[in-house]
């Protein structure tokens, strides 16, 4: 969960200031949108602070993935809604306002279920957030949106679709100091996975323009960002719409070479979309990461039919091979689906046969839960309970098992590390992360040795000892 920083913008509005605490969750998406969101609420008026309880309303932009995700929104629409009822006794939060996938997603739903929320808000209320909030905290209480499938709200012709992302770079605000920002490349998907809600409640896929994602890299760069995390619903599919299918391997040491910018990261690629100029351009191009996020979501082909998605042990082994071909020390990471409707025990077996020759960096293990509105909420052969997390458990420790090796295969390689953290307890030590291990879900590098270094440094090291998928090194003295 993310809360916002103190801004400095200059108010342009001539009203009553007021604060605001952004809550976020889910992932680096939703971060960018939180900025785009702080960013057009500091310009036009409102003071983003930090904690909940000094702030006059709390905008709370929630997840709708999956069940705890959904969970973990609601808990914290609820703890906010608590302090705005301290408010009787001399606290200062007037107003709760649930925005995000979740609040898109189920609009008048979820605020019938929750009326602690004092208004439930969808995308289309994002370029107007600053009114919204004030007339909300003015004691209005308008409508919750209706939901809608977004998929049928953009023209068929690419052409004429707008780009996505924020307008001016002022309609960005740094919540989060640290040296890696997200970078959004496009919003949406046009991908049909019969599993998944997302397109439902993100809409079609549209991919920024080149010259916007890199105004927005550039200006990230001005504000002490060293990374730049490449986030979309599927980065493979960037430039399609635009007329150029290519357009990421371009653009990527474009972006690599801004400066300021050290480490650029893609995230999101579909297996079936992975061309061999963007395994070539992600492998080898100087200051982007060799790593390889890469959905496969099962390896039986049988599952992956039903899935709509496409693939199989032999074709997945051999797209990690040309990856491995290109820069053998490549980051994989990957996340799978297990208990699926119709997944028997030889399905499982191919999953688990596949992982355990993939040597992936890290595998995310999933349980299949019904997602409303998607196709695979009406299908037969569905798995009891008991099954499918019988199926994540056995998955779950051979995944820690193979990760864990893989992470000891790589003691003796040179990393750099991107510093985030010191450590105060241990004089000398910094924590970071290596070019394999993306933000917050692939472990971390501890570095030992290294007492001058501060947050942002790139520290190069050795990496001597492996816990889980957690690396320990040793600092050379070589550092930027």
């Amino acid at each position: 969960m993310t809360t916002a920083a103190p801004s400095s913008a200059t108010p342009t509005a001539a009203s009553e200031p007021l604060s605001v605490a952004m809550l976020t969750l889910g992932c680096a998406r939703n971060d960018v949108d939180s900025e785009e969101l702080a960013g057009r609420l500091a310009a036009d008026g409102f003071t983003l602070v930090d904690d909940p309880e000094q702030a006059d309303t709390v905008l709370v932009n929630t997840c709708g993935f999956v069940d705890a995700a959904k969970k973990d929104s609601i808990d914290t629409l609820l703890a906010a809604a608590d302090l705005k009822e301290s408010a009787d006794h001399g606290g200062k939060v007037k107003a709760v306002v649930a925005v995000g996938c979740l609040a898109e997603r189920y609009g008048s739903e979820l605020a019938e279920s929750l009326p602690e929320a004092d208004a439930v808000l969808g995308f289309d209320d994002y370029t107007d957030i600053a009114a919204r909030l004030r007339s909300i905290v003015a004691g209005e209480r308008p409508h919750a949106h209706t939901p809608q499938d977004r998929r049928k709200l953009l023209p068929i012709s690419p052409a004429e679709r707008r780009p996505a992302g924020p307008a001016t770079l002022e309609a960005r605000a740094r919540l989060d100091s640290g040296p890696m920002a997200a970078l959004k490349l496009a919003s949406g998907c046009d991908r049909r996975c019969t599993f998944c809600a997302i397109p439902m409640f993100r809409g079609s896929f549209v991919s920024r323009r080149p010259s916007d994602v890199l105004a927005e890299g550039q200006w990230l760069a001005t504000q002490g960002a060293r990374e730049l995390f490449l986030v979309s619903e599927n980065s493979t599919s960037y430039g399609k719409d635009l007329g150029d299918l290519r357009l990421l391997e371009t653009l990527l040491p474009e972006l690599a070479a801004i400066d300021g910018i050290d480490r650029v990261r893609v995230s999101y690629l579909q297996p079936a979309e992975t061309r061999p100029g963007l395994i070539e351009a992600i492998a080898t191009t100087p200051g982007v990461a060799p790593y390889f996020d890469l959905s496969f979501q099962h390896a039986s082909n049988a599952v992956l039919r039903r899935m709509r998605r496409f693939g199989d042990p032999e074709s997945f082994l051999k797209l990690l091979e040309q990856v491995r071909s290109f820069a053998p020390e490549a980051g994989v990471r990957s996340n799978v689906i297990v208990g699926f409707p119709g997944e028997t025990e030889e399905d499982f077996e191919i999953l688990c046969d596949f992982l355990t020759e993939a040597r992936l960096d890290v595998t995310g293990v999933f349980g299949y839960s019904d997602e409303d509105g998607t196709e695979a909420e009406g299908f037969e052969g569905k798995h009891d309970d008991d099954e499918i997390r019988a199926r994540v458990a056995h998955l779950t420790d051979l995944v820690a098992a193979l990760t864990s090796d893989r992470a000891e295969e790589r003691i003796g390689e040179t990393v750099e590390v991107l510093i985030e953290e010191l450590d105060t307890e241990l004089e000398g030590h910094v924590e970071g992360r290596a070019a394999h291990q993306g933000p917050e879900v692939d472990g971390s590098t501890l570095v030992r040795g290294c007492p001058d270094a501060r947050v942002g440094d790139l520290v190069t090291a050795v990496v001597v000892e492996s816990d889980g998928v957690d690396l320990v090194a040793e600092a050379t003295g070589d550092k930027r």
